[in-house]
C-alpha cells in the first residue's frame, strides 16, 4: 500500500477483448489474463448472456438437502472430459487444494489407516495463501509469516527446466527429480496421504516446465507406493499448455484435479475439485463421521455454473486446435523476445510463454511491470521472469502492440536509471 502512494493503481472501468479501459480512456492489453483467469476476452457475449438467463431463473441455491440444473450438468460434463466423475465446488484455488487434501487425509482414515496423513509437494511449489494451501506451499515471500500457524509438508525436488534443453540434459534432470521422489517415497508412504503437483509448469516459481514424462512417472511412484496424486491445474488446466488437461498431455489420471481461474472464463470465483469412483466408495457409508463435511456457502453457485458451462460450449476441440495454431503464429511474431540479448531460456508451452532476465536489477519486476502499463500492455514479472498468459481471443495486431510494449518497457527498465520514477510520475 506504501508503494501505492507514488503509483495509485489504474481505475479500470471497462472491458473488451483483450483490452481494459482505465476511467482516462486509456486501454490496456490484458496479457497474463487478468492474473490467469480470462480466457475468451472481457465482456464475451455468450458467458454475459447465460449469467444473465441463469439471473431470470434463481441466482442462489445452497447444495444442502437441494441441487440445480446447471450444478448437476457442469458436474457431468467435467466428468466425461476428464474420466473422474466426482465434483465438489469451491470458489478458489486455494480451497480446492484444500478439499483435496483433506479428502485424501479422510480416506485413508476410512480405509482403516489414519497414519497416512501427511502431504509431499515438489520445491518451488504454489498451491494458495490459505493455511492448508501454504502448508504444501514451497515459495517463501508467501510462507514465512505463517509458519507459526502452519503444518508444513515434506518437499521434493522438481526438475528445474526452465527453457529447452539437449535430450542428455533432460533425460539427467529428468532422473534425478525421478529418483529423489522414488527415495523419499520408500521411506515416507507410509505416512503420507498424497502428493501434490503443478503439472507442466511451475508458474509462481518462475514458470519452470516439466516434461510430460516425469508426470507419467508421478503417477506410477504414487500408485506403487499408495499414495494419492493431487493435479493442482488451477493456472494450467481449462487449455493453457494445449490440452484441455496438462494432466492429458502424460496420459495420466490424477487422484484428484483441481480445476479453477479459468473455469468460467474469467466471469465468477468457482472452482472444482474432481476425484475418482474409489474415492468416493471410501466416504458412502452411513455412518456420518465417514462422510465428508465441508462445505462453503456458495458451493456450486448458479450464476457460475452457468457461466463455465458457456466457458466449456467455447473451450471444445476445434477450439483447442486453434489456439494451437495461433501459438505457433504468435511464437514466430515473438522472435524479436527469443533473440533478446537480456533474455535467456525461451519457452512456451500451448498459450504460455515466459522468458529469464539476465542480470535483472532487484527491483525488475516493479519496474518493468510500471514501465509496461505505461505503455498499453498489463505485465506482472515473476522476479526475473518475464512471462505472457493471454487470453486467447487475442489477435496479431493486438501480439504486435504486446511485442513493441515489452521490448520499451525492457529498454527503460533495464538501461534507464530513474525510469520507475518517471512512470509512477506518469501514473499519478
Amino acid at each position: 500500500m506504501k508503494r501505492h502512494e507514488t503509483a495509485p493503481p489504474r481505475v479500470i472501468v471497462g472491458g473488451e477483448g483483450v483490452w481494459l479501459i482505465d476511467d482516462q480512456g486509456r486501454r490496456v492489453l490484458d496479457a497474463i489474463s487478468s492474473w490467469w483467469v480470462n480466457l475468451f476476452g472481457h465482456g464475451q457475449p455468450r458467458i454475459k448472456a447465460a449469467i444473465a438467463a441463469q439471473m431470470e431463473r434463481v441466482e442462489h441455491v445452497m447444495l444442502a438437502g437441494l441441487t440445480h440444473e446447471g450444478v448437476v450438468r457442469l458436474s457431468e460434463r467435467l466428468a466425461a472430459r476428464t474420466g473422474l466423475g466426482h465434483a465438489q465446488y469451491a470458489s478458489d484455488g486455494a480451497c480446492a487444494n484444500e478439499i483435496a487434501l483433506k479428502l485424501s487425509a479422510h480416506y485413508w482414515r476410512n480405509l482403516g489407516r489414519p497414519e497416512k496423513n501427511r502431504f509431499v509437494s515438489l520445491g518451488g511449489s504454489y498451491h494458495g495463501e490459505t493455511v492448508g494451501a501454504l502448508g504444501v506451499t514451497d515459495v517463501d515471500l508467501f510462507r514465512s509469516s505463517y509458519a507459526p500457524l502452519l503444518r508444513i509438508a515434506a518437499t521434493v525436488p522438481a526438475p528445474r527446466l526452465h527453457g529447452p534443453a539437449d535430450a542428455a540434459a533432460q533425460a539427467a534432470e529428468l532422473e534425478r527429480a525421478c529418483a529423489a521422489l522414488e527415495a523419499w517415497l520408500e521411506r515416507e508412504a507410509a505416512h503420507t496421504a498424497a502428493l501434490i503437483v503443478e503439472p507442466l509448469v511451475q508458474c509462481a516459481a518462475g514458470f519452470v516446465f516439466q516434461p510430460p514424462e516425469y508426470l507419467a512417472r508421478v503417477r506410477e511412484l504414487c500408485t506403487r507406493h499408495e499414495v494419492h496424486l493431487v493435479a493442482d491445474e488451477i493456472a494450467v488446466g481449462m487449455g493453457r499448455t494445449g490440452r484441455f488437461t496438462a494432466c492429458e498431455q502424460a496420459g495420466v489420471r490424477p487422484d484428484f484435479l483441481c480445476l479453477g481461474k479459468g473455469l468460467t472464463g474469467g466471469f465468477l470465483p468457482l472452482s472444482v475439485v474432481l476425484s475418482t469412483d474409489e474415492v468416493y466408495a471410501a466416504f458412502y457409508d452411513d455412518d456420518v463421521g465417514r462422510g465428508f463435511l465441508h462445505s462453503h456457502s456458495y458451493t456450486g453457485n448458479p450464476l457460475a455454473c452457468a457461466a463455465a458451462l458457456a466457458t466449456l460450449d467455447l473451450l471444445d476441440d476445434a477450439r483447442l486446435a486453434a489456439n494451437a495454431a495461433l501459438a505457433e503464429r504468435l511464437d514466430a511474431l515473438f522472435e524479436p523476445l527469443h533473440e533478446h540479448p537480456r533474455l535467456r531460456h525461451a519457452r512456451r508451452l500451448g498459450m504460455i510463454w515466459a522468458w529469464d532476465v539476465h542480470d535483472a536489477p532487484a527491483d525488475f519486476a516493479r519496474r518493468f511491470g510500471l514501465q509496461a502499463l505505461e505503455r498499453g500492455a498489463l505485465l506482472r514479472p515473476i522476479g526475473s521472469t518475464l512471462y505472457f498468459m493471454p487470453p486467447y481471443v487475442i489477435d496479431e495486431a493486438a501480439a504486435e502492440h504486446l511485442l513493441h510494449a515489452t521490448l520499451g518497457a525492457l529498454q527503460a527498465s533495464l538501461h534507464e536509471p530513474g525510469a520507475d520514477a518517471l512512470a509512477e510520475q506518469a501514473l499519478a
